[in-house]
């Protein structure tokens, strides 16, 4: 692995490493509006908290690693994003900086996370929230660690292979608790894991490999979107961290959806069995 930015700061090993964050599960809005986008934000970059701003206005602050906020509704529009370190904007340097434009409809996530050379970026992700057959669950695997290829197992069966930072992978699987781990691709050398993941019937689920594998703090978080209609309890596992107001919310979820659809701001590599 290369360098540790002011970004990667490394965290406890033993209390990052087999983390599995899961955020409540989200509706999905067959009728959305095509003025509109769903956004949700996960933060992937370890050991370090932090504010977000657009066009200068704080919108998100005190967002720790590992979290991930609930789809939002937002509108169309031009942004600028800055991502600082907790308490150091807006005068200082931003770690992270983007000018983004949000389309029309369509849901998403944009994840901060750091690149496989340790480097902190923003990568967008398209999320199919479309209903599964009966009996079965969407699982999608996203590598956003500092590490190698991995293969993803479950049921110590290999599930995707070759999974390359910033990359994902989709299947549909029968629905039920499913036992995962990440092994370094073609070894059985485990890397996080193994963690229960529940696969509710009729939803799709999201699960982040994030972390630095330099700093042995490789941890998963979950995401989980419903689509069956049928609102699901809150999960107190992980916590989805909201901004300050509803309207800091829109700004905010605008300003991040922009990537996530039109993947303006990066190039990402996405290897598909769609499900």
């Amino acid at each position: 692995m290369t360098s540790r930015t002011p970004l990667a700061v490394a965290a406890s090993a033993g209390a990052c490493a087999l983390a599995l964050g899961v955020a409540a599960p989200a509706m999905a809005e067959p009728e959305q509006a095509q003025d509109k986008a769903m956004v949700s934000v996960f933060h992937g970059i370890p050991g370090m908290t932090v504010d977000v701003y657009a066009n200068g206005d704080e919108l998100l602050s005190d967002f720790k690693p590992g979290t991930v906020t609930d789809p939002q509704s937002l509108d169309a529009g031009t942004y600028d994003i800055q991502i600082f370190q907790a308490g150091q904007g807006p005068d200082g340097a931003p770690a992270l900086e983007k000018e983004v434009k949000v389309p029309e409809g369509g849901n998403a996530t944009l994840a901060a996370h750091l690149s496989a050379n340790g480097e902190p970026q923003l990568t967008a992700y398209t999320d199919n929230v479309s209903q599964p057959d009966a009996g079965k669950a969407r699982l999608t695997v996203r590598h956003v660690a500092a590490a190698p290829a991995v293969d993803v197992r479950a049921g110590g069966q290999p599930l995707f292979t070759g999974l390359t930072n910033p990359g994902q992978d989709t299947a549909t699987v029968d629905a039920g608790t499913v036992n995962t781990d990440v092994v370094l691709a073609g070894t059985d050398t485990v890397a996080i894991g193994p963690a229960d993941v529940n696969l509710k019937e009729g939803t799709s689920s999201v699960v982040y490999a994030w972390g630095s594998a330099e700093d042995k703090n490789l941890a998963l978080a979950t995401q989980t979107f419903d689509s069956t209609g049928t609102k699901s309890p809150t999960s107190h596992a992980g916590t989805a961290v909201s901004p300050n107001s509803a309207a800091q919310w829109s700004a905010w979820a605008a300003a991040a959806g922009a990537v996530t659809l039109t993947g303006a701001l990066v190039s990402r590599r996405v290897v598909g069995r769609r499900g």
